[in-house]
């Protein structure tokens, strides 16, 4: 209590001179314990304010570099600043040239070759318009038709353009092998004849013996680098052991299954454009031939004539001696009549359970498909399609 009073007074005392008026001091000591007190709990504050903004310092510079880290890891270094501004040329470009991306090249590593042919002013211009676009993982690996001289982002415009890409190969689900191997050809500056040898020896070394020396369905659909495999032998043989592996790993039975599979599998392909019908085609396929009855299968003629089915005539499929003709012929043509994709190799093993002998797409817009059991229904849904034909004719 003696304290606290003592305290009380001193805080409030005037330090005055003889006059009365304030003198010309040095700073006075403390007055009090309870002044020491309140000046050490200030000193205390100050000092935990102060590590506690270094310790948020540390923390933003952490965040910060592991920020720029990541990023330079993920895209490459960062250029192409509002205040780093890369060199360019105006464009439109002068000497036409070609130039190829390979599978896997970074945007840095076409960005080099492409400003070491001459054809962009930097590699830093090229990076800052895919990365400023966001297209990193858009450019496509083939062989482009540029020019020197060109500004950076014309040349990322036309190497994100997959239509511009030449010398690779893209084969369709449903594609027939003989398109097939003259796109090869004129992609890959291989020459025709090359292929064609191949192709009359059997396939010797190439394709598996259930193929029976054809080629037909043995190409697995995707895309091909044909220009860099060079020579029809690697072109055919890549194709081939890329479909192979694809029916191991869909569980494909091997041998005559394996080509009968195909072979389903390419017409299922071929007779619709919907892969929720495929089961059902091949529940038809199965029953008409359990029955004996002939498939009657447009698409078959109109592969032997190397024709789409809506060009066939009533020549082509009253033609007893084409041995694909199974409006009249029973039983499955000699091959494959195409490249069947993943759902149609799927459909091929797994039918759907159901008692259909016909279907037809009465609809080539929409894809419609009616199937039925006896052949009255299949009359019906025939004029549907007939009326569709007439309503389309041009």
């Amino acid at each position: 209590m003696v304290e606290d009073l003592d305290d009380f007074f001193e805080d409030r005392g005037q330090w005055e001179g003889p006059s009365g008026s304030d003198m010309d001091l040095p700073p006075r000591p403390p007055r009090s314990r309870r002044e020491i007190r309140r000046n050490r709990k200030s000193r205390k504050r100050r000092n935990l304010l102060k590590v506690l903004l270094s310790a948020l310092l540390a923390i933003a510079l952490i965040l910060g570099v592991s920020y720029l880290v990541s990023r330079i890891h993920r895209q490459g270094p960062i250029i192409g600043s509002s205040r780093d501004v890369a060199d360019d040329y105006p464009g439109p470009g002068e000497t036409p040239i070609e130039f190829s991306v390979d599978t896997g090249q970074s945007a840095q590593q076409i960005g080099a070759n492409l400003e070491k042919a001459g054809i962009v002013a930097s590699q830093r211009a090229f990076v800052q318009s895919v990365n400023g676009q966001q297209l990193a993982d858009k450019l496509f690996p083939g062989t482009f038709e540029l020019k020197t001289r060109m500004k950076a982002s014309d040349v990322v415009a036309i190497l994100t353009d997959p239509s511009k890409a030449g010398g690779f190969l893209e084969v369709r689900s449903g594609d027939r092998a003989r398109d097939v191997i003259a796109r090869a050809a004129r992609l890959s500056g291989v020459g025709q004849g090359d292929f064609d040898a191949i192709v009359s020896s059997g396939g010797r070394g190439i394709l598996p013996s259930e193929a029976g020396g054809h080629f037909e369905g043995w190409f697995e659909p995707g895309r091909y680098d044909v220009k860099k495999l060079g020579s029809a032998d690697k072109i055919l043989r890549s194709m081939v052991e890329r479909r192979t592996a694809k029916l191991d790993l869909l569980g494909v039975p091997e041998g005559e299954d394996r080509q009968r599979i195909l072979n389903v599998a390419s017409i299922t392909e071929a007779e619709v454009n919907k892969a929720e019908y495929y089961a059902k085609v091949v529940r038809v396929i199965d029953n008409r031939l359990g029955r004996g009855m002939p498939l009657g299968m447009d698409s078959t003629v109109a592969y032997s004539n190397n024709v789409t089915a809506l060009k066939l005539t009533n020549a082509m499929l009253q033609n007893s001696q084409d041995p694909y003709n199974t409006r009249i012929r029973k039983g499955l043509p000699p091959t494959p009549i195409g490249s069947a994709g993943d759902d149609a190799i799927q459909a091929a093993m797994n039918p759907e359970s159901g008692d259909w002998l016909y279907f037809v797409t009465v609809n080539m817009d929409t894809g419609e498909t009616r199937f039925s059991t006896d052949k009255a229904q299949f009359d019906e849904d025939v004029k549907l399609y007939k009326q569709w034909e007439s309503n389309h004719r041009g």
